[in-house]
C-alpha cells in the first residue's frame, strides 16, 4: 500500500510566516473581545474573521480583484457604498430633537472635534503626508464610516504602505474601546460637583416641522457649500427623514436593521482581510495606533472643556459631562455619560442632553470631513 502524500496538505501551513501568525493572534484577539468582553461584536467578530482569513493560504484565492474580499473592496470601499449605507441606517437611528431643542449643542459637537486638526498637525510634524495626516486625524471622530469614506477619498494620495488599513482598523478599535477610554476622561476633567448638576430633564418641544425640514436643508446646505461631504450628509439625513416623516416604517427599519447590519458585515470582513502582515506591520501602524489614541483623548477633552465653560456661562445649569458626548461614538458615549452622572447621583438624569449633544458630533463629525477634504484636495493638486 502506498503511502500518503501529506506535502500538498501541509504546503498552505509550512508557507505561513511568523508575521501571519502574529496577525491571525490579533485576529483572535480582535473576536475574543467582541464574544467574551462584548465590545462592539458587530464590528469586531467580521474584522477579527476577515483578519484571519486576510493571512492564511486561502488569502491568495480570496484577495485577488475577482476574490470573495476583491470583489467586496471594489463594491463597498474602492466607491465608499459601505460606509454610505451604515450612515444611512444610523440618520434612522438619530433623534435630533434633544439636538434643536438646544443650539448650544451645535457649538458643542464642533468644539468637540478640534482634536482631529491638532492630530492632523502633529501627524505631518512626524513626517506623515497631508493626506495621511488628515485620515489620521478623522480617527478622533471615532466615527468608522466617516473614516473608511476620507480613506476612499484620499487613498490614492497615501505613501505609507498598508496604512488605510492602519487607519481603519485603529478607528474600528477606538470605537469598541469607548466605555474604557471616556470615563476616566471624563472624571478627570469634571469635578465631582459638576459630576452632579441636574439638568431640566425634558428639552423644550421641537415642532415637527422643524424635524423634518433640518435633514432636508442641512443636505441642501453641503450640496452647495460642501460637495465633497455631500455623500454622507445626505445618507445620514434620508435616515433621519425617513424616521421623522412617520409614514415609512417599514423603510426606517430595513435602514435601520436590515441594510445597515448587512453593510457592517461585508466592512468588517473587508477591513480586516485588509490587515495583511506583509503591510500591516510596521512602525507606521504603530504611529498611527499612538496619533488615533491623541486625537481620540483630545476630541473628548475638547468638549469636557467647552461643556465646562458652558456651565460656567450658563449658572451650572448644564453638566459638562455632556460634552464629552459631542463625539460621533452614537449611541454609546451619550448613554456613557449618563452612567457616569450617576455614579455621583442615581437621580441625575441627563441622557437627552447627552444624546442631543451626540447627534451634535454625528453631524459635525461628517462636516469636518467635508471641510478638510474640501480644503485639502486643492492644496494637493498644486
Amino acid at each position: 500500500m502506498e503511502g500518503i502524500d501529506l506535502s500538498g496538505l501541509l504546503g498552505g501551513f509550512l508557507e505561513i510566516t511568523w508575521q501571519q501568525l502574529i496577525m491571525v493572534v490579533i485576529g483572535l484577539v480582535l473576536m475574543y473581545l467582541g464574544i467574551f468582553k462584548e465590545y462592539e461584536p458587530t464590528l469586531l467578530i467580521p474584522i477579527g474573521f476577515g483578519c484571519i482569513l486576510g493571512n492564511l493560504p486561502v488569502s491568495v484565492n480570496m484577495i485577488g480583484p475577482d476574490g470573495f474580499f476583491g470583489i467586496l473592496y471594489k463594491a463597498g470601499i474602492d466607491n465608499e457604498l459601505f460606509p454610505l449605507l451604515i450612515f444611512l441606517g444610523v440618520g434612522a437611528m438619530l433623534d435630533m430633537r434633544p439636538l434643536l431643542s438646544q443650539p448650544i449643542m451645535f457649538v458643542m459637537g464642533a468644539l468637540a472635534h478640534l482634536g482631529i486638526f491638532a492630530t492632523l498637525v502633529v501627524s505631518l510634524l512626524l513626517g506623515f503626508n497631508l493626506a495621511e495626516s488628515t485620515a489620521i486625524g478623522m480617527i478622533g471622530a471615532i466615527d468608522g464610516p466617516t473614516v473608511i469614506y476620507v480613506n476612499g477619498k484620499l487613498g490614492s494620495l497615501f505613501e505609507t504602505p498598508g496604512l488605510a488599513a492602519a487607519i481603519a482598523v485603529t478607528a474600528y478599535s477606538y470605537m469598541s474601546l469607548v466605555p474604557i477610554i471616556q470615563p476616566p476622561l471624563m472624571r478627570l476633567f469634571t469635578t465631582k460637583a459638576e459630576r452632579g448638576i441636574h439638568m431640566e430633564y425634558a428639552p423644550r418641544p421641537v415642532a415637527k416641522m422643524t424635524v423634518i425640514l433640518f435633514p432636508i436643508l442641512l443636505t441642501i446646505f453641503a450640496g452647495v457649500f460642501l460637495p465633497e461631504a455631500a455623500p454622507l450628509i445626505a445618507t445620514l439625513m434620508l435616515g433621519n427623514l425617513l424616521k421623522e416623516s412617520a409614514v415609512v416604517a417599514g423603510l426606517t427599519e430595513t435602514a435601520k436593521n436590515a441594510i445597515t447590519n448587512t453593510a457592517t458585515i461585508f466592512l468588517g470582513l473587508t477591513i480586516g482581510s485588509t490587515m495583511q502582515a506583509a503591510q500591516f506591520l510596521n512602525t507606521g501602524t504603530l504611529r498611527v495606533l499612538i496619533l488615533g489614541l491623541l486625537a481620540f483623548a483630545l476630541n473628548t477633552i475638547g468638549g469636557l472643556l467647552f461643556g465646562k465653560l458652558v456651565c460656567a456661562l450658563s449658572g451650572r445649569k448644564i453638566n459638562p459631562l455632556v460634552g464629552a458626548a459631542a463625539i460621533s461614538a452614537f449611541p454609546m458615549s451619550g448613554r456613557l455619560v449618563q452612567k457616569v452622572a450617576l455614579e455621583v447621583d442615581n437621580q441625575n438624569f441627563i441622557l437627552m442632553h447627552a444624546l442631543g449633544a451626540n447627534a451634535a458630533g454625528q453631524v459635525a463629525s461628517v462636516l469636518a470631513a467635508g471641510i478638510l477634504i474640501q480644503m485639502i484636495f486643492p492644496l494637493l493638486l498644486h
